[in-house]
């Protein structure tokens, strides 16, 4: 007699799209990378237990307090974002703090951006993501649940 074995479960894209949310995460005193770990987790939909690779199943997620995000060890001395402005000798860097002043909620979304895979799929999980600096989101009729992080 043989045994019988388990089949993976694969999640369709058509079963996909009834079951997503949204989620709250409140940023206030929490450390950059770790937030944008499990913001990316939630992103994806690896906190499910439906979750597959090839599959958006993740939920949106809103993000607060942005502004009060903060960096460990000597980051905030150190850290330095970099862009190209297109033009010769155009490569501009900002350092932590002036950038954490100007955007704060860019730093956030640039942390999760490295975080989410480089495909089609990673760049339609990273629209459902929203940060905003301060505690008022204007998201209230997705009906966002509050998550501990």
């Amino acid at each position: 007699m043989q045994k019988q074995r388990n089949k993976t479960f694969l999640l369709t894209k058509e079963s996909a799209h009834t079951e997503k949310g949204w989620v709250i995460v409140d940023a206030k005193k929490k450390v950059l990378g770790r937030l944008a770990s499990e913001i990316a987790k939630i992103l994806r939909g690896k906190h499910r237990v439906t979750f597959t690779p090839h599959v958006d199943n993740g939920d949106g997620v809103i993000v607060i307090n942005a502004d009060q995000v903060v960096v460990s060890g000597k980051k905030e001395a150190q850290k330095i974002y970099q862009y190209y402005t297109g033009y010769a000798g155009g490569r501009r860097e900002v350092p932590y703090r002036i950038m954490k002043e100007r955007k704060p909620a860019y730093i956030i979304h640039h942390a999760v951006k490295g975080m989410i895979p480089k495909t089609k799929l990673g760049r339609a999980q990273l629209k459902r993501l929203r940060v905003v600096a301060g505690d008022k989101h204007g998201l209230t009729m997705q009906k966002p649940l509050i998550v501990n992080v």
